[in-house]
């Protein structure tokens, strides 16, 4: 299903759903981060998703993570809450859903990089590339708090 994100677009359709969803900030041993690329929109991304009844946030996260990118990752700490009502996704069928996403910190543990229904490419990126890469600003500004880890967790 296509995506378009609307980011402080005062032209953007009015929301009519929110969903839960969480997205996880993965550093290697070499400070590496784990990114995919998004089959919906083509950005580069932070792997994550859609929290489902029954799991734990956490549970969300190690879920989504080993879904989307073949890595299994145990939660470490929380990056911060994103709840911008200015940015709103519209798909193709008719949703457009206002951002609201739970960022954690998380390391690897186990698993080789392999995409998915949602990823088309799964990338091991060092802080210096990121600036070549077509990242969001919603999702750049979630990378930039994770690297913040002396800053406490960000609140919108």
């Amino acid at each position: 299903m296509a995506r378009t994100d609307h980011y402080n677009d005062p032209d953007a359709p009015r929301p009519n759903s929110i969903v839960i969803a969480v997205s996880a900030f993965v550093l290697d041993e070499d400070a590496q981060l784990l990114m995919i690329r998004r089959t919906d929109n083509g950005y580069y991304a932070l792997p994550g998703g859609r929290h489902e009844l029954g799991e734990t946030m956490t549970q969300t996260v190690v879920r989504e993570a080993q879904e989307e990118t073949g890595i299994s990752v145990e939660v470490t700490s929380l990056v911060g809450i994103y709840s911008n009502p200015d940015h709103v996704m519209a798909y193709d069928d008719g949703e457009v859903r206002q951002e609201f996403s739970i960022c954690f910190r998380a390391r690897p543990i186990a698993g080789e990089p392999r995409t998915s229904d949602e990823s088309s490419e799964v990338v091991w990126v060092s802080r210096k590339e990121l600036d070549g890469i077509d990242v969001h600003p919603s999702i750049r500004l979630r990378i930039d708090h994770g690297f913040r880890t002396d800053a406490p967790p960000y609140y919108t």
